[in-house]
């Protein structure tokens, strides 16, 4: 019987799994793969007055490309590397990448030069309210553009029953929505309580203090949160603490 900890892994099923899977395995984690996050497109593009336009994610960077947009002159800012990485893979120049790679350290790099300007914030229909918010402060005017919409995938929530029989050593959520999904699909199973009594036992590791926020709100004490909010990060932290807390 294997002594490696069972790890729970939330990302879309795509290249994102297969490469989270992977790390998980290297660090000595037995990953179980449980995608909570469905794309769907909408097909739109960033308006075309904008001064800055601001990217969240991966998927984002890929479904413009899909789309056809073509810049003009913008100011191009990720929220952090993986999303610059997969811009310039599609062609596109990044002009900004924030220090921390969160949506308030996001505000915190474009507060000081964005007073009066338009700013189109281009990502999911379930971003975090903290960078329209911050560029308001800061006296932009502010547009959003849902470029894709995430939903639960059918098939989800192998993770919460094995966290109802106690079967997880640690959980990896990604995002707030895949802590709600998570507990969406363990009510679906009639397993809510149960899974929360699991995760109780387990190592929680989120990617940042949003995530963390949601999951304190439904009941989820919160062990791991990487000073970078980074899939990487948060995978090797939460694996070593797991490790640690092994006989």
């Amino acid at each position: 019987m294997s002594d490696a900890p069972t790890v729970a892994v939330f990302r879309p099923d795509d290249d994102r799994l297969e490469r989270a899977v992977d790390l998980l395995s290297e660090l000595g984690a037995e990953p179980v793969a449980d995608p909570m996050l469905a794309v769907e497109p909408t097909d739109a593009t960033p308006r075309t007055d904008a001064e800055y336009v601001i990217f969240t994610s991966k998927t984002g960077a890929e479904l413009v490309s899909e789309a056809g947009w073509e810049p003009d002159g913008e100011t191009v800012c990720a929220i952090g590397p993986a999303t610059a990485d997969a811009l310039r893979e599609e062609g596109y120049a990044v002009d900004i990448v924030p220090e921390k790679f969160t949506s308030s350290g996001l505000v915190a790099a474009l507060e000081r030069e964005i007073d009066g300007a338009r700013v189109e914030v281009a990502r999911s229909d379930h971003g975090s309210p903290v960078l329209l918010e911050g560029f308001e402060d800061a006296g932009a005017y502010v547009h959003e553009t849902v470029l894709y919409r995430l939903v639960r995938p059918g098939g989800s929530g192998e993770s919460a029953e094995l966290a109802a029989e106690v079967g997880l050593d640690a959980v990896c959520f990604t995002s707030s929505l895949t802590v709600e999904h998570f507990l969406e699909a363990a009510a679906e199973a009639g397993v809510r309580e149960a899974a929360l009594e699991g995760l109780a036992d387990a190592v929680v590791g989120v990617i940042g203090e949003p995530t963390a926020e949601t999951a304190a709100e439904r009941g989820i004490d919160v062990d791991v949160v990487p000073d970078e909010a980074t899939f990487d990060a948060l995978a090797r932290e939460t694996v070593a603490a797991t490790s640690a807390r092994k006989p």
